[in-house]
């Protein structure tokens, strides 16, 4: 999830919310990983149920219209087009040039979904590699927005 989080911060899960409410796009969310036992990913929710979901030319897009990311930092290749389930969300990494995502598992079911990141709270201080204790912001939190532009 570079560049919004560092290898070996460690981090709190909240889990109470998604009980009355589904995870929103732009949520970093940890989920148990397809395929993998006890081994559990860090991804950003982008793709809700019942949603087409498109990644071409280096951008996604949400029901034709194209997402702004403005917390990542490249361009999101490959090529996908599909539409979302019940119960199902798209989630990709902030690091999309090297992350293991919906791109290469598909859309996962919302029972996998363990919380929604919330702290870290490892390294207190700010380091080199990580910029220490902090809340983690939703995609409505300035400075993490998503906007959708309407596609001409």
């Amino acid at each position: 999830m570079v560049p919004n989080f560092a290898d070996g911060e460690l981090l709190l899960t909240e889990k109470v919310s998604y009980y009355f409410h589904g995870p929103q796009r732009g949520d970093v969310i940890v989920f148990r990983a397809p395929g993998l036992r006890n081994v559990d990913f860090i991804k950003r929710v982008i793709g809700l149920p019942g949603e087409t979901v498109e990644v071409k030319e280096g951008s996604v897009f949400i029901n034709g219209n194209q997402l702004r990311e403005n917390y990542i930092k490249s361009q999101t290749e490959g090529n996908l087009n599909l539409v979302i389930g019940k119960d199902e969300y798209l989630v990709l990494g902030d690091n999309r040039g090297a992350s293991s995502d919906s791109r290469s598992f598909g859309p996962i079911k919302k029972d996998s979904i363990r919380g929604r990141a919330w702290l870290v709270y490892w390294p207190i201080f700010k380091t080199a590699s990580s910029a220490g204790a902090r809340f983690i912001l939703s995609e409505k939190t300035p400075p993490f927005r998503t906007e959708m532009k309407r596609r001409v």
